[in-house]
């Protein structure tokens, strides 16, 4: 089988939640026999130093980018008020990245092309000129339902209509290219249901982000000291500093009133300048860590104050891999099975934060048997090769019912 990956963003290094989904799916299916090529963008907004990759690219076939500026313009941005093209989708469409993938396509010939995200939908009709090959739309979010969610927990007037404004040209871009895509591949169950809901009529499949297991090795000793509290994301998605800027303002000064020695722990890409100079009691920004996985190991507890966004949180599956606690709201915890104070703790509110806090202080040592359930959930329900292999069949089954109606075809003729 011959796939190809389509990526609106160089998909290294692997410190956030769509980097490491394309990567562990693209390196479990090249394990399972299949060959398989990359064409991104390497944007602006997340650029990559292209030769730090060393050998991470090696189960790819071919591995192409195009460099992109995908800068948000306040011009390009007014202008949009006066189009009916959707200001998110737009910023992706790049011409160089078109002449490769037509390249590509005329070159090589593929089974499947995979869309990673929906800013890869306007690339459906070059993909239909010049390739019958398969094509997947694996959606890591339903788009404009963060977007909305975002709008909703926007207080500046003016900027709340804007957003408001671009989400619904993006709510109705992603309904509209629903039906363009052979096969749906959610995320989760409950965005294949709103995809449905949506329009979508052609075959969908739920394939969860999956971890390599090997590579998240628990390390307890953070148990044994003083609790103290993680958060990691790229804060530069807004879900993320909208979560944690609403713990800082709303949350974090209860917690410290009846736990003054109580510290957290702040990491994520491109930190805005505001957060690093914030001056929070007990609160240590960091900005980007060289190794997720250490920064995470060294607190027994990790936050993750989601309130926007969909899909699945790679991160959580991370923090629960590494068997620590994570705190989390309903909504971060969306496509994950997990239970509270069985594998993971939720809270909604600043009250519920703060309670969970306290069931923290009071478990008495059993917080580490919270964390070896987390980890075993995530080991036996979230294996990358195990998504893969579903995914993998789904592909077969399309590609055998493609060659029965060729077969059929050419005995009519």
């Amino acid at each position: 089988m011959r796939l190809l990956q389509l990526c609106k963003k160089f998909p290294y290094p692997l410190k956030d939640g769509e980097s490491i989904a394309v990567m562990n799916l693209s390196r479990s299916l090249h394990d399972l026999g299949c060959e398989v090529s990359l064409l991104a963008m390497n944007t602006s907004k997340h650029f990559c130093d292209v030769s730090s990759v060393n050998g991470s690219f090696k189960h790819f076939k071919q591995a192409f980018y195009t460099e992109l500026d995908n800068t948000l313009n306040v011009k390009d941005a007014f202008m949009n008020l006066f189009s009916s093209e959707s200001y998110h989708i737009s910023r992706f469409v790049c011409p160089d990245f078109t002449k490769q993938l037509i390249k590509m396509l005329k070159e090589n010939t593929y089974d499947v092309i995979q869309l990673e995200t929906l800013y890869m939908a306007p690339y459906v009709p070059i993909i239909r000129k010049y390739s019958k090959a398969m094509i997947a739309m694996r959606a890591h979010n339903v788009e404009h339902e963060i977007w909305s969610r975002v709008a909703q927990n926007t207080k500046p007037i003016f900027k709340k209509l804007y957003l408001k404004y671009l989400t619904n040209k993006l709510r109705k871009y992603e309904i509209k290219q629903l039906n363009s895509y052979d096969l749906m591949i959610a995320i989760s169950q409950k965005d294949l249901d709103t995809f449905r809901k949506l329009g979508y009529q052609n075959k969908g499949l739920v394939t969860p982000i999956g971890l390599d297991s090997a590579a998240y090795k628990a390390d307890n000793r953070s148990y044994k000291r003083d609790i103290s509290l993680s958060f990691i994301g790229s804060l530069d998605w807004m879900p993320n500093l909208e979560g944690l800027k609403w713990f800082l303002d709303n949350v974090w000064d209860k917690l410290l009133a009846k736990y003054p020695n109580l510290k957290l722990h702040v990491a994520g890409r491109n930190t805005p300048a505001t957060l690093i100079n914030a001056k929070y009691k007990n609160v240590k920004v960091y900005g980007e860590v060289n190794d997720a996985k250490k920064f995470i190991n060294g607190h027994s507890i990790m936050i993750v104050p989601l309130l926007s966004g969909s899909g699945m949180r790679a991160k959580i599956l991370e923090g629960m891999a590494l068997g620590k606690v994570v705190l989390t709201t309903q909504l971060g915890l969306e496509g994950i099975n997990a239970e509270h104070k069985n594998q993971v703790l939720v809270a909604d509110t600043a009250d519920q934060f703060v309670e969970a806090l306290d069931y923290c202080y009071r478990s008495n040592g059993s917080l580490s048997k919270l964390g070896k359930n987390a980890q075993k959930l995530v080991f036996s329900e979230y294996d990358n090769i195990a998504t893969a292999e579903s995914l993998m069949k789904e592909y077969k089954k399309f590609m055998k019912k493609e060659s029965n109606i060729n077969k059929k075809l050419a005995y009519a003729s």
